[in-house]
């Protein structure tokens, strides 16, 4: 029966029932593969604001792509950020060291040495460059394909992968996952496997600084799925609310470990338009145009550090590789998209800029290849003198209470005593050397 304030259903029966959509991609397995559908404006053509604009302003930044080298390989536009060939040379060698990192971690995993690896194969660009644009003293609070931000910043590689192989020179004793590092004197927030929880924290941490009346911004980065996750929406209220001073960067890669971005919004509106709702400052980048990511960033860090609020940036880049080794993308996409990707390959990119402007050659480029490749193999070589996993228990047993809170409780404290105890009776005590 109807209830007086509208139709009954016998009334409806001639109207189409109800569907549901359910989002697909556009290329499964087997499938040729046209990225004609990708809107890809020149180079140079969209316009730079002012830091100070009011984010009301920005809703034709959210739906275009910001880019700067050209099909030529030259920097133009408004958006260049004229940086000195040696800064752009340094930058090169970091996305080339990461690379080469990369690749032989993933190896590593392969051969039993760790349990597990996540690459940045074309992405290197959006950790590399942004690290650049940042102060050394900026925190960022990044996901777990960032390793470049690392990298970018000089942290020793013997470090990192003493963390990968949770040896007994791993710093965090063999207590977080394999590739979740956690280095505070590189202003590096610890990883965490519970998607997008980094949000609010970078989004609180920079309030703190602005309560605090510190100069120090924070930056955090997620992946496309993971805007669908709570946090990211909390984050981006007390974001807007509070203007912190914090760079909320989304790494739309187009795939989630086994889902398309579709599923997180991407047929409807682009990551970047989630800013116009929350009345924040919102752009798009070409993440594989490793000078537009850097002004991009830059220009954020600018507006964050005069006070005029967060800025959103979508970098709209491709997950080349699979989304880790636990993962095989050949499962669900097609074998043809990481080389039709219409934005190009990051590093090669920035190559062919600096080979435009004279200031590289192929030569060149090519014993840099080999430089951080024996680089990353002598750093490999180092960490294992500390022990691979898989091989034996690196830690002594009792550590596993320290690190954990600021001040053991009582009940771990005697936990730990116990273990101890028990230990030395048994007669087979750690070491503690």
């Amino acid at each position: 029966m109807s209830n007086g304030s509208g139709t009954n259903g016998s009334a409806r029966t001639n109207l189409p029932p109800l569907t549901l959509h359910v989002p697909e991609p556009k290329f499964r397995p087997g499938d040729a593969v046209d990225f004609a559908e990708v809107d890809v404006p020149a180079a140079g053509s969209v316009r730079r604001p002012d830091t100070a604009e009011a984010a009301s302003g920005f809703t034709d930044l959210v739906y275009t792509l910001i880019r700067v080298l050209d099909d030529d390989g030259k920097a133009v536009g408004p958006w260049n950020p004229r940086l000195s060939p040696d800064v752009v040379r340094r930058m090169l060698r970091s996305m080339a060291l990461l690379r080469a990192f990369d690749d032989r971690m993933f190896r590593a995993q392969r051969q039993g040495k760790t349990s597990f690896y996540m690459k940045a194969l074309g992405e290197e660009a959006v950790a590399v460059a942004a690290a650049y644009a940042l102060d050394h003293d900026d925190m960022c609070f990044p996901s777990y394909r960032q390793q470049g931000l690392l990298i970018a910043r000089g942290w020793s590689l013997v470090d990192m992968m003493n963390q990968i192989y949770s040896n007994r020179g791993d710093r965090l004793q063999g207590k977080q996952l394999p590739i979740m590092y956690s280095v505070k004197d590189a202003g590096f927030f610890s990883i965490s496997g519970n998607l997008t929880t980094q949000y609010p924290q970078a989004v609180g941490w920079a309030m703190a600084s602005a309560a605090k009346g510190d100069t120090r911004i924070a930056a955090a980065w997620c992946g496309e799925g993971s805007t669908a996750e709570g946090d990211f929406h909390a984050a981006c209220t007390f974001a807007s609310v509070y203007r912190a001073p914090v760079i909320l960067n989304i790494v739309n890669n187009q795939w989630a470990i086994s889902s398309f971005s579709g599923f997180a919004g991407a047929e409807a509106t682009t990551f970047a338009a989630r800013a116009v709702g929350y009345g924040i400052a919102g752009l798009r980048v070409d993440g594989n145009d490793a000078l537009a990511v850097y002004a991009a960033t830059e220009w954020a860090a600018e507006r964050a550090r005069t006070n005029q609020g967060s800025t959103l940036i979508e970098h709209f880049t491709y997950r080349a590789e699979g989304h880790s080794t636990s993962d095989d993308p050949g499962q669900y996409r097609s074998e043809g998209e990481p080389n039709a990707w219409p934005l190009g390959d990051p590093i090669r990119r920035l190559k062919e800029h600096l080979i435009a402007i004279g200031e590289w050659d192929e030569e060149r480029h090519a014993a840099q290849d080999k430089e951080v490749a024996e680089e990353v193999k002598a750093a490999q070589k180092e960490a294992e003198k500390n022990g691979i996993l898989g091989h034996g228990l690196h830690q002594p047993l009792d550590t596993l209470f320290d690190g954990v809170f600021e001040e053991m409780p009582w009940h771990l404290r005697e936990q730990q005593a116990q273990m101890l105890a028990e230990e030395t009776a048994s007669g087979r005590p750690w070491d503690k050397k």
